[in-house]
């Protein structure tokens, strides 16, 4: 072979080269995607020519109003985000003068800008308090596509909460744990591949996983809030009773022009329902009397009444306490006859005694 031949033949490899690696660079990333399902070749059957940096980074947003009221279920509209950066790349295995190691190394940089990717992202909501509870059914959920960075999920994830009536004002923060694995290797496997019956794969992924905790804050608003701290009096069956009943203002704020409204049934009936209470401020008490009739076949047990108060909040909106109960203790009408015939029986034996003492008494001096 002449010089011009092998001249001609060095130019003809160049090229051939400079297409191979042209051709590598811009082959889409999604043909070379790894299954998981085989075990991948060991580290002496592959080559590593590039050590990269950076991983997935994810955090947590929440869509609306985050602010909820006393007793209150709600959906919390959630997406996660992955704020992953690729850093760059290290050079650990040399090429040289290889065109096809080049070409290798190139398509393993293409392949290491992956590492930044969620992939099989599980989460979990999880309340740390008796206040808010995490319905079950929404409380464990899995993202269907990988996580990229820059992008976000086409839907939500949706996890349905309630607030406890007696859930005090403030910021209760919710767990959120979540767990995915990213690609933390990647190495070439030089046609090696063909003897694991794989012989388009090219290259190998190593995954590592990764558990982190996200927060989730929520914000129970302040309100006026109601309970029933004292019950006195006690029906009697064919009678007309009153019931004092005390009414306290449990809450952060105000309550004012509030109406106490008491809720009866048969066998008992009341001739008004309503007693005004004006305002009550936080912690402030107030006590009204309920003219309560009761049929004379009532049973003898105890009754629980039901209450509630309506006043105006401080935005000047009309508001509700919720239903509250009220335990007030039935007597029958022949019950409460013993009991006074058992009382003056009591008084006729003691004036009897003293009567005996004094005859005696007498007798003696």
């Amino acid at each position: 072979m002449d010089i011009n031949e092998r001249m001609l033949l060095r130019r003809f490899s160049l090229i051939a080269a400079g297409i191979c690696i042209l051709m590598a660079a811009m082959m889409p990333v999604a043909i070379a995607s790894v299954s998981k399902e085989f075990i991948p070749p060991s580290y002496q059957t592959t080559t590593n020519y590039y050590r990269s940096y950076g991983e997935p980074d994810i955090s947590v947003s929440v869509l609306g109003d985050t602010e909820l009221e006393r007793g209150e279920t709600a959906n919390l509209e959630l997406v996660l985000s992955n704020r992953g950066i690729f850093y760059g790349v290290k050079s650990i295995t040399s090429v040289g003068a290889s065109t096809s190691a080049h070409a290798l190394s190139l398509q393993e940089l293409e392949y290491e800008k992956l590492r930044t990717t969620a992939y099989g992202v599980k989460t979990s909501l999880v309340s740390g308090t008796e206040y808010i509870k995490v319905d079950p059914t929404t409380s464990s959920q899995t993202l269907k596509d990988p996580l990229y960075p820059g992008s976000l999920p086409k839907d939500p994830l949706v996890y349905t909460i309630t607030v406890s009536n007696n859930a005090p004002a403030g910021v209760y923060v919710l767990e959120m744990p979540v767990t995915y694995e990213y690609q933390s290797d990647v190495r070439m496997t030089r046609g090696e591949a063909v003897a694991l019956g794989l012989p388009d794969l090219d290259h190998v992924k190593y995954y590592s996983p990764v558990n982190t905790t996200l927060s989730v804050p929520v914000i129970v608003k302040p309100a006026a809030k109601f309970e029933v701290t004292n019950v006195s009096g006690e029906l009697i069956a064919g009678r007309q009773s009153f019931v004092n009943i005390t009414y306290t203002n449990m809450g952060e704020l105000p309550a004012a022009d509030a109406v106490a409204r008491l809720i009866v049934m048969k066998p008992l009936a009341t001739d008004s329902s309503v007693r005004p209470m004006g305002t009550l401020m936080p912690g402030e008490s107030r006590t009204v009397s309920f003219s309560i009739s009761s049929e004379r076949e009532a049973l003898d047990k105890m009754y629980a009444l039901d209450t509630e108060v309506k006043y105006r909040d401080v935005n000047e909106d009309l508001a509700y306490s919720g239903n509250m109960k009220a335990n007030v203790d039935m007597q029958s009408s022949e019950r409460q006859f013993n009991i006074t015939a058992l009382a003056l029986a009591g008084i006729v034996v003691m004036c009897i005694v003293l009567i005996i003492k004094t005859v005696k008494k007498n007798r003696k001096g």
